[in-house]
């Protein structure tokens, strides 16, 4: 146990020393304007964030206004990013006072007509998603000296891992864009009122909460479940005596930390209007911890990115080498990759990590100069070759940028790792990284997927993922519901579950009663299975948010399987009549507010109306309501040991300029596990 706690420490610092300090300048949200044309600046007046976290998942609202200080009526273009996982269901536009809905369009058809009401000097605004990293907001007329006012609401399921909450508020672009930075300027800042507004209702209780970066968000707490923060620009006053203005370029993240010693739980939150309708369920179930430490040698290899857009960074980067060389044992061994427009083998396969030799790679490193493109299929196909069965092996990714040299469709990359026997641990860094490709690494190789904003404490993620990689996994699972008829699960297939991770599962069913759970999975090889049953209720009106959430969770598997398999009409379609049908953003629908008489003039029914009307009356009642318990195993304990908990540590530590880190543990120790199946994995 000493050993593998040493090995646990070891890891964590060389990582840290590793990759602290690769810095470089951020994009951020905010208002675009043309480059060199001459075209006036509107201004981001007022931005305002509400956010409720209860039941599972997180409901933010995002309240702006822009102005135009000019002499003739101009439009507005809000570029944002969303975090993972989000749904954007809705947007609504005040036109002469009065508030009206988006709804969803196909989205070369929501262009169109945006454009052709534009054109007609109509009020009209359009939110689209322009890629995996980034939504735009596009808003006219913003009359001369007047205003516009806008708001936009997002859901997104929340996790807790090893008894941490992690919310994330993005607002840092990666930069890695290089269409927008050569032909748009942003400007972040807000001129008026920026708040922050956020209420945390647990169904456990918290002991803190706490913001990396913004030590200056008020905290409050209302109970031992219930927490509040707060923070309004306008109580700060800079120093000549003006108004603070508060800057959209740097990411807000809230950590939470639940009471130590929990035990495991199955939680449910339901959506039933009446006992003739479908009904929908999200499934959160936190299992106790009783997966053991693995404990084995290590290969370090060390992919780097090379190419043109590290220019300004790779001192830092050889730096950071040099430091976290300081970390490695005299046992283990190093291998070194660069890429940029093609990849080369550095220090010609694995030396010894003796202070000679590494002093020697550093030293060679710190001689080559970065330029070309970002190969990032080239440096993944030699960082997994001559890989050790015996040993355990980290691989890790550092650049700045999505591939954009010799091939890049995910399918290609999902077939280089096809055949192979290893996992694929992956820490994404920035909201600009591409999260499709390596979500799905990770997901085909049974990995894990963590996601690393400038914001976060570093510390402290590479703590949750060294406790990970460093313990036996569920694998192969499985979760059987009987008593009832349930469908349309999502995940379809759920794979691995990791120390401290927890599995949620949508679905849908269609009446109520008494169900039975039971979770199949292989810990270490050998079967094992953990038990449950709980009543799914007839009629639960209380969150018809959980609908969105669940075609989100279908959405996200079509979308997934269109990249991994090439597009397919039929699951263009699916995508687009889940969308439709409940009023969400992708990248083949947008959300498109006009006049309401414009509507029926263009054969468009406002079906999203409705349900906003339905979601808003239940927050309302649910806003003066206290915690609810959502735990429904008490009775029938699924798990019988407390979950697993964090006690790490860490001061803050931000990472800009990087907007990729893949951090790739390939359990070549999978293999040997075979061999040594008590072990397991």
């Amino acid at each position: 146990m000493k050993q593998s706690l040493k090995q646990l420490k070891r890891i964590i610092s060389a990582a840290v020393l590793l990759l602290t300090g690769i810095a470089g300048a951020t994009q951020a949200a905010g208002l675009m304007t043309p480059i060199n044309s001459g075209q006036s600046e509107l201004t981001l007046q007022d931005h305002k964030v509400k956010v409720t976290i209860a039941d599972g998942f997180a409901t933010t609202t995002v309240e702006q206004v822009f102005a135009n200080p000019h002499a003739q009526d101009l439009e507005a273009i809000y570029s944002f990013p969303v975090p993972s996982r989000a749904s954007v269901g809705e947007f609504t536009y005040w036109i002469d006072g009065a508030p009206v809905h988006g709804e969803v369009v196909e989205k070369q058809k929501a262009r169109d007509i945006y454009e052709q009401e534009k054109q007609q000097g109509n009020h009209v605004a359009l939110t689209e998603q322009e890629s995996y990293q980034r939504f735009e907001i596009r808003v006219f007329p913003v009359k001369a000296q007047n205003s516009v006012k806008i708001r936009l609401v997002y859901l997104q399921p929340i996790e807790v891992d090893h008894g941490v909450g992690r919310f994330l508020y993005p607002l840092e672009s990666g930069g890695v864009d290089e269409a927008q930075k050569a032909f748009w300027s942003t400007d972040p800042v807000v001129k008026g009122q920026f708040s922050f507004e956020l209420e945390l209702k647990s169904g456990f209780p918290v002991e803190a909460l706490r913001f990396p970066k913004h030590a200056q968000f008020q905290l409050e707490q209302l109970g031992p479940q219930h927490w509040r923060a707060h923070y309004d620009s306008r109580a700060e006053i800079a120093e000549d005596g003006s108004a603070s203005h508060f800057s959209l370029d740097e990411d807000i993240l809230l950590y939470w930390r639940l009471q130590q010693g929990l035990p495991g739980a199955v939680e449910l939150v339901s959506y039933k209007p009446d006992a003739k309708s479908q009904g929908t369920f999200m499934l959160t179930l936190t299992p106790s911890d009783d997966l053991q430490p693995l404990n084995s040698g290590r290969d370090w290899v060390l992919i780097l990115d090379m190419s043109g857009s590290m220019s300004g960074k790779y001192q830092t980067l050889i730096e950071g080498v040099r430091r976290g060389f300081e970390k490695f044992g005299p046992e283990d061994r190093v291998r070194i990759v660069l890429f940029n427009n093609s990849s080369e083998d550095f220090s010609g396969g694995y030396v010894n990590a003796t202070p000679a030799n590494l002093d020697d790679l550093a030293n060679r490193l710190a001689a080559r100069s970065p330029g070309g493109g970002t190969n990032l299929m080239a440096g993944l196909k030699m960082g997994i070759k001559s890989l050790d069965a015996d040993r355990t092996t980290g691989i890790w990714l550092v650049t700045d940028g999505v591939a954009n040299v010799g091939e890049t469709q995910q399918k290609k990359f999902l077939e280089v790792i096809k055949d192979k026997d290893l996992r694929l641990f992956t820490m994404i860094l920035g909201n600009e990284a591409n999260r499709p490709l390596l979500d799905a690494l990770a997901k085909r190789s049974n990995g894990f997927a963590l996601e690393v904003s400038n914001a976060d404490d570093i510390m402290g993620q590479l703590t949750l993922a060294a406790s990970k990689v460093n313990h036996q996994a569920l694998h192969d699972i499985e979760v059987e519901v009987d008593g009832v008829k349930v469908g349309d699960l999502q995940p379809a297939t759920i794979g691995s579950l990791y120390r401290g991770q927890q599995l949620q599962l949508f679905g849908h069913y269609w009446k109520g009663g008494d169900v039975k759970v039971t979770v199949k999975a292989k810990r270490g090889g050998q079967p094992i299975s953990y038990r449950t049953q709980f009543k799914l209720p007839e009629q639960s009106t209380e969150l018809p948010e959980i609908e969105r959430l669940w075609a989100f969770a279908q959405i996200d598997e079509l979308m997934a399987e269109q990249r991994d398999f090439g597009e397919d009409a039929d699951r263009k379609d699916a995508v687009v009549d889940l969308a439709k049908q409940y009023g969400l953003v992708t990248e083949y629908t947008s959300m498109l507010v006009l006049e309401a008489d414009r509507f029926a003039e263009h054969g468009i029914e406002q079906k999203n109306a409705q349900r906003i009307a339905t979601e808003q009356k239940a927050r309302e009642i649910r806003k003066s309501q206290p915690v609810v318990d959502r735990q429904v195993d008490k009775q029938n304990p699924q798990y019988n040991k407390p979950r697993s908990g964090f006690s790490g540590g860490g001061g803050s530590m931000g990472w800009s300029g990087l907007t990729l880190l893949l951090l790739v543990v390939v359990g070549r120790q999978f293999v040997g596990m075979r061999r040594r199946m008590a072990q397991g994995s």
